[in-house]
C-alpha cells in the first residue's frame, strides 16, 4: 500500500476483462447516509470514468440515477459501476444502506467477491452493519473498512478506528487496524480542522491533498512520531496473519521487515479474509481530479481484494436436481451465470444483471433459463431456451456494448423475457441450476384496487412485471378476503413499488385497508326454520326445512347431518338443503365471514308434489341457517400466528412488552447464539399488520421475524363487536 504508480482507465469506454485474474468485484454496504454513493462518484472521479462534476457522457450521475432515487434522496436499488485502475477492471456494486431494499444487499452481496464497508465518522455504526459484518464472516467474505464524512464537524477518525476495531475485530482485535492515520490542516472559521492528508503506516509516506492534487513527500519530524506509534500494531497485525511463521520472530527480535513483505503477507491477509484494513475517503475538492484516500482505497482493491479465481467453487444441480459437479471460475468452462438483478427498460425491455460464474457468455447465442426455488411468491419454476440480446457494460443510464463476458464478470443481458433474480443461465445442450441464495420474507402487507377500469385491465400484467423485478415482493391473491396483496419489507419499499407500477408498467393502483381472514362460528346450539313457499302462477316454489346448529371444535369445518325420517323432505332434495346450508355458510351469518366449525343437522321438512324443487331447498337451508344464526350468539374467529422474533439479547425486554399490549402470548425464549434470543410467541394476525415496521422500531432495526399460520380462535367481544359494526357501514 502506498505506492505511487498507478494508471487510471479512460472515460467514454467500457473496461474490459480478457482473464479473470484482471477482475475484481466489490460491493460497498454500510447504513443509509454513511456514504456510499459518494464514494462510489469519487472512485470512478479518480479512475478517470467520469468528469470532475461526477457525471458521466449524457450529464447523469453514475450511480442513483434513477428518477425514483432522485425523489426519494437515497438508494433503492443495485447499481453497477465498472472501472478500470492499473490495468485491472473493477467493478463496483452500490447497494442501498436502507433496511426495505435487503433485498438489493443480498444481490449486491452474492455477485461480489469482496465487501468494502462504509462507515460514517460522524454517525457511528448500527446494529444492521454488525449483524452484516458477522453474516460476511460467517461465509469468510473477504472485508474492509472505510471511513467517511471526515469534512463533519463532529468527525473523529481515530475515535471511529478505535469503534471499528472494537466492534469488528471483536473475536481478533489485531485483525481491524487503520493502513494509514489523517493529516489535519490548519482548523478553519468553526474551529474545525480539515483532514488534508494520510500518514502512510507501512511507507511511512506523507499522501498530502493541501494543494487539491495528491503530492507524496517524507514525513516531518512530528508526522514521523505519529506514524512509528501507530505503525507497530499495525505490523504485528500484518505478520501474525503471515504464512511465515518465523517472521514473527524476526520482528521481535529487532529485524526491520522489508516494505514489500509487509505488502505482499497484507495483500495475502486481506484476500483470504482473515484481516481487515480501516482506511478513509472524501470527496475531490472543487477542481480537484482525486478525492482524499480515493488512490489509497483503489490500491487496496487492485492488490488487496480477491480475483474469481480466488473465490470457491459454485456448487450447481441439474433442473431436475441431479448431482453436477462444483463449477469453478474458467472461461472455457462450462457456462454457469447467474441473474442478480432484472429492471425494465422503456426502450429495450427487460435488461439482466448477471454475473457469470463459469464460461463466456457471448451476444445472440440461445443459451438454458433456469428458474426453481421461490413458487411461493409468485416466481413460477422454468426451464425454458432463449436467445439473448446484446452484452452491455452498464454506466449510469448508459448501455456500453460487449463483445463476450467471461467468467467472473458481470454484464447486462437484454431480451430474455423469461429470465428473472435468482434464475441461472446455462448451455442449451447442458442445462445447469444454481441455487437461489436466501432472501428476506416480505412480512408488510400492501393491499391495493385499481383506480380506474383501465387500470384493471393492466393491473395482472403490471403485478407480473413488478414481482419478476424483484423477489423479495411477494403477490397473494386472498381467496377470503379477495383483495389483491403484494408484501414488502417495509414502508419505503410499498411506496417504490407503488411508484413503480405507475411511472413503468402506467398502472394506477389505490392502498386499501389489509384484512384478515376472519371466520365465524355458532356459540352455543341453535335451531332454525327455512321457508320457501311461492305462488305467481304456474308452478310455484315450496320448501321447508328445520335444522339444529351446533358448535364443534376448532378445525372441524362443516359437517352435515341428515335426520330426516318418513320422508318429510325427499330424498332427491336433501343434497339441495346440504347445498344451501354450505353456500350460505362460505356467504357468513353475520359479518359476512366464513361459518366454520358447526354441525347442521336436517330434522324435518315439509315438500309439495309439484311446487318443489332443487332451488326452492337450496333457498330454504339458507333461510333456516340464517334464522338459526339469528337466535345464535355468533362468535367472530380470528387467524393465530406463530411468531418467531430473533433480537439482540438487550432488546428482549422491550419486545416482549411490545408483544404483550398486542394481545401476544410468550410461549417461550431460548439463545441463538452469542447475544441474540428467540422469542417464540402465539399473536392475533389482526394486531402485526404493521410488525415489519414497529418491531424495527423496538429493536433498533437489529430485529427479525418470522410469522406462521397456527389457527383461528374467538376474538374478544368488544373488538369483534368493533368489527361487525364496520362491516355493518361497509368499512
Amino acid at each position: 500500500m502506498g505506492a505511487t504508480s498507478h494508471q487510471a482507465g479512460a472515460a467514454g469506454r467500457a473496461p474490459a476483462a480478457d482473464r479473470p485474474s484482471s477482475l475484481r468485484n466489490v460491493v460497498l454496504v454500510g447504513h443509509s447516509g454513511a456514504g456510499k454513493t459518494t464514494l462510489v462518484e469519487a472512485l470512478a472521479l479518480t479512475a478517470g470514468a467520469v468528469n470532475r462534476a461526477g457525471r458521466v457522457e449524457d450529464g447523469t450521475a453514475v450511480s442513483d440515477y434513477d428518477e425514483i432515487e432522485h425523489r426519494q434522496q437515497r438508494s433503492v436499488q443495485l447499481s453497477l459501476v465498472p472501472v478500470e485502475w492499473a490495468g485491472i477492471k473493477i467493478n463496483i456494486l452500490d447497494t442501498p444502506g436502507y433496511a426495505d431494499f435487503v433485498g438489493e444487499l443480498r444481490a449486491g452481496l452474492r455477485a461480489a467477491d469482496a465487501a468494502l464497508f462504509v462507515v460514517s465518522s460522524s454517525d457511528g455504526i448500527d446494529g444492521a452493519t454488525r449483524m452484516l459484518w458477522d453474516e460476511c464472516a460467517a461465509v469468510g467474505m473477504p472485508r474492509a473498512i472505510v471511513v467517511t464524512h471526515l469534512e463533519a464537524a463532529r468527525a473523529d477518525y481515530a475515535q471511529m478506528a478505535t469503534v471499528c476495531g472494537e466492534i469488528f475485530g471483536a473475536d481478533d482485535p489485531d485483525a481491524v487496524v487503520p493502513l494509514y492515520l489523517p493529516l489535519y490542516g490548519p482548523p478553519g472559521p468553526d474551529g474545525h480542522s480539515p483532514v488534508a492528508g494520510l500518514l502512510g503506516l507501512l511507507s511511512r509516506r506523507v499522501y498530502d491533498y493541501t494543494s487539491g492534487e495528491r503530492v507524496e513527500r517524507d514525513p516531518e519530524p512530528a508526522e514521523l512520531d505519529l506514524i512509528s506509534g501507530a505503525r507497530s500494531r499495525l505490523i504485528e497485525g500484518i505478520i501474525a496473519e503471515s504464512e511465515d511463521e518465523s517472521l514473527m520472530d524476526r520482528y521481535l527480535g529487532g529485524e526491520d521487515i522489508d516494505f514489500k513483505t509487509l505488502v505482499d503477507d497484507l495483500e495475502r491477509a486481506v484476500a483470504r479474509g482473515t484481516f481487515h484494513p480501516v482506511l478513509m475517503a472524501a470527496p475531490a475538492a472543487d477542481g480537484a481530479r482525486q478525492g482524499l484516500g480515493t488512490v489509497e482505497l483503489l490500491e487496496l482493491i487492485t492488490g488487496g481484494f480477491p480475483t474469481p479465481l480466488e473465490r470457491a467453487a459454485v456448487s450447481v444441480t441439474a433442473p431436475d436436481g441431479a448431482e453436477r459437479p462444483d463449477v469453478t471460475c474458467d472461461p472455457d468452462g462450462p457456462l454457469v451465470a447467474e441473474v442478480v438483478k432484472t429492471s425494465s427498460d422503456p426502450y429495450v425491455g427487460r435488461v439482466s444483471l448477471v454475473r457469470v460464474f463459469s464460461g463466456t457468455l457471448r451476444p445472440e447465442e440461445t443459451v438454458h433459463v433456469s428458474g426453481h426455488g421461490l413458487a411461493d411468491r409468485g416466481h413460477e419454476d422454468h426451464d425454458v431456451d432463449e436467445r439473448i440480446g446484446t452484452l452491455t457494460s452498464p454506466f449510469g443510464k448508459q448501455q456500453r456494448t460487449l463483445t463476450q463476458v467471461i467468467a467472473g464478470d458481470l454484464a447486462c443481458v437484454a431480451k430474455l423475457t423469461r429470465a428473472e433474480t435468482g434464475d441461472t443461465l446455462s448451455a442449451k445442450d447442458r442445462p445447469l441450476l444454481v441455487e437461489p441464495w436466501p432472501m428476506p420474507d416480505p412480512l408488510l402487507p400492501l393491499a391495493i384496487a385499481a383506480h380506474s377500469k383501465a387500470d384493471e385491465d393492466k393491473l395482472s400484467q403490471g403485478l407480473a412485471r413488478l414481482v419478476a423485478e424483484d423477489p423479495t415482493m411477494r403477490l397473494e391473491q386472498n381467496p377470503d378476503t379477495h383483495q389483491v396483496v403484494l408484501w414488502c419489507l417495509g414502508e419505503a419499499h410499498q411506496d417504490v413499488a407503488l411508484e413503480r407500477l405507475r411511472t413503468r408498467y402506467g398502472v394506477q393502483v389505490d392502498p386499501v385497508p389489509h384484512k384478515v381472514s376472519l371466520r365465524e362460528t355458532f356459540g352455543a346450539k341453535a335451531s332454525g326454520r327455512g321457508r320457501h313457499v311461492k305462488q305467481s302462477g304456474g308452478h310455484g316454489q315450496f320448501a321447508i326445512c328445520e335444522i339444529e346448529v351446533e358448535p364443534l371444535p376448532p378445525g372441524s369445518g362443516i359437517e352435515f347431518v341428515d335426520k330426516v325420517v318418513g320422508g318429510a323432505v325427499p330424498r332427491q332434495f336433501i343434497p339441495s338443503v346440504e347445498k344451501g346450508v354450505r353456500t350460505q355458510a362460505a356467504r357468513g351469518v353475520a359479518a359476512g365471514h366464513p361459518l366454520v366449525d358447526v354441525r347442521i343437522t336436517l330434522l324435518d321438512g315439509k315438500a309439495h308434489s309439484v311446487d318443489s324443487s332443487d332451488a326452492a331447498f337450496q333457498t330454504a337451508g339458507a333461510l333456516a341457517l340464517r334464522e338459526a344464526a339469528a337466535e345464535a350468539r355468533i362468535h367472530l374467529l380470528e387467524p393465530v400466528a406463530e411468531l418467531s422474533v430473533l433480537v439482540p439479547d438487550e432488546y428482549v425486554g422491550p419486545v416482549m412488552s411490545d408483544l404483550a399490549g398486542r394481545r401476544g402470548r410468550v410461549v417461550g425464549t431460548e439463545q441463538a447464539g452469542a447475544g441474540r434470543t428467540e422469542i417464540r410467541a402465539e399473536i392475533p394476525e389482526i394486531e402485526i399488520g404493521r410488525y415489519a415496521v414497529e418491531l424495527r422500531s423496538v429493536s433498533h432495526g437489529t430485529g427479525r421475524f418470522t410469522r406462521a399460520y397456527a389457527r383461528h380462535e374467538p376474538m374478544p367481544p368488544q373488538i369483534a363487536d368493533k368489527v361487525r359494526e364496520q362491516a355493518e357501514k361497509g368499512i
